[in-house]
C-alpha cells in the first residue's frame, strides 16, 4: 500500500521577533503538503516566505504552533535531533548554490552524507555519480565547481539535494538567474525529479511561469495564507 500521509504539517505557527517591540512575521500559518507535491509559496517581498521556509527547514524555530516532517514533530527535538532531521528528511536548493569551490562536482555531491557520516564510503561514492549521471553531468563530476557554468553548478546543487532522496526538498529562488534558459532548465529537471521519483518539492519563487508549472500555488500575505489552489 502508498503511503498517502502528509510530508509536511503546519499547525498555526506564528514568528515573532523583538524582545520589547515584537514585529510579527507569520501569523498564524497552517499547510499541509502531500507526497509527491511540487507546490510555489508565493507572495511579496515581506511576506514571510523566507521566515517560513526557514522554519519549515529547522533553521528557526516558530515562536508557536507546530512543524511535523514526515510524520515526527519537530517541536521538542533538541539542535541535535534537528541536524540529523536536516540532513536525512530534507534537501535544500538555493539560488546561490553555497557549493564548496575547492571541492569536485562529485565532492560537492557526497559532502552532506560524508560530514553526517564522518566519512566517505562505497555506498555514498556510488550515489553521487548516480545522480550526476541524472542531471547530465557524468562527464565533469571531477570538475572543480569553479571550472563549471553557473548552469552545470546549479545542476550540481540540484543533485546535492536531491542524492540522499529527501522526503522534502526545499528550494529557495532557484531560478533567480536572469538567463530565461537557465532557470528553465532548473524547473525542468526539478519536474523531472517529482514526477520520476516522486520528491515532494516546495519552491519559493516570485517567478509566475515557474509557479504556473507547479501542481498548486500558496500566497502568502502579511504572514498568512491568503489563497491556495490546485493549477
Amino acid at each position: 500500500m502508498v503511503d498517502r500521509a502528509p510530508v509536511l504539517v503546519i499547525e498555526g505557527v506564528v514568528k515573532e521577533y523583538g524582545d520589547v517591540a515584537r514585529t510579527r512575521a507569520l501569523n498564524g500559518v497552517d499547510l499541509v503538503v502531500g507526497p509527491g507535491e511540487l507546490t510555489a509559496l508565493i507572495g511579496p517581498s515581506g511576506s514571510g516566505k523566507s521566515t517560513l521556509l526557514n522554519i519549515i527547514g529547522l533553521l528557526d524555530r516558530p515562536t508557536s504552533g507546530r512543524v511535523v516532517l514526515g510524520g515526527k514533530d519537530t517541536t521538542d527535538l533538541d539542535e541535535r535531533e534537528l541536524t540529523t532531521m536536516r540532513a536525512h528528511v530534507l534537501g535544500f536548493i538555493f539560488q546561490f548554490h553555497n557549493l564548496l569551490s575547492a571541492f569536485t562536482a562529485l565532492e560537492n555531491v557526497m559532502l552532506p552524507a560524508w560530514g553526517d557520516r564522518g566519512a566517505p564510503t562505497r555506498e555514498m561514492r556510488a550515489a553521487a555519480e548516480d545522480i550526476l549521471h541524472a542531471v547530465g553531468l557524468a562527464d565533469r563530476m571531477h570538475y572543480r565547481v569553479t571550472n563549471l557554468s553557473g548552469g552545470q553548478q546549479q545542476r550540481v546543487a540540484i543533485a546535492r539535494a536531491l542524492v540522499h532522496r529527501p522526503a522534502l526538498v526545499l528550494a529557495d529562488e532557484p531560478t533567480g538567474n536572469p538567463d530565461t534558459a537557465s532557470s528553465d532548465e532548473v524547473f525542468a529537471l526539478m519536474r523531472k525529479f517529482n514526477r520520476e521519483l516522486g520528491t515532494t518539492v516546495l519552491v519559493v519563487t516570485h517567478d509566475s511561469r515557474i509557479a504556473d508549472g507547479c501542481d498548486r500555488v500558496v500566497e502568502l500575505v502579511d504572514g498568512r495564507v491568503r489563497s491556495d489552489h490546485a493549477r
